[in-house]
């Protein structure tokens, strides 16, 4: 469900200079949805406020028509400089952003909180002891990947455990 008017914006915006970008700021990750009514929403605009922040122009377009036809997109943000300047250019647009939260999983809190060891922990969710062990005691830390599935089972861990043995919320023994 792309707006008719859109490539038409986009022919005016390659007309127009350019705004100056950003000139530092940390990578940052955003959901972006619908503030109100669909035909209130500033296309360019919100599209203009993205990529001012490094985001490829291309994949601020992608991020805003996936916005339009799903209410809602994730959309990652090479240089923040602020969540609360991009979020107020973004409702003057007509959308709401949403920070989305990047912060280092602490792997023994959840680990605690479940209330149980680091091997049961291990085996409960099918990693690797001496990884629980390395994040724990700051050795290492979990990649991207590994923070997404931790921060999965902090929010649920019985559906990941039915996830991840394919039956209700029991773990192997």
């Amino acid at each position: 469900m792309t707006n008719s008017w859109l490539p038409e914006g986009f022919e005016r915006l390659a007309r127009t200079p350019g705004e100056p970008r950003v000139s530092d700021g940390s990578p940052g990750a955003l959901l972006i949805e619908w503030a109100g009514d669909i035909r209130e929403i500033k296309t360019i605009s919100a599209i203009r406020a993205i990529a001012k922040r490094w985001t490829p122009l291309l994949r601020a377009k992608r991020a805003v028509e996936a916005m339009l036809e799903q209410k809602r997109a994730f959309v990652l943000i090479p240089k923040l400089e602020s969540f609360e300047a991009i979020a107020a250019e973004l409702a003057a647009a007509g959308v709401k952003a949403t920070s989305i939260a990047r912060e280092d999983v602490d792997v023994k809190a959840i680990r605690e909180r479940l209330e149980l060891t680091q091997e049961q922990f291990a085996l409960h969710y099918g990693l690797e002891l001496d990884a629980v062990r390395n994040w724990e005691h700051g050795r290492r830390k979990p990649d991207t990947a590994a923070q997404s599935y931790l921060r999965a089972i902090s929010n649920d861990p019985a559906g990941v455990e039915a996830a991840l043995w394919g039956y209700g919320a029991l773990a192997p023994a």
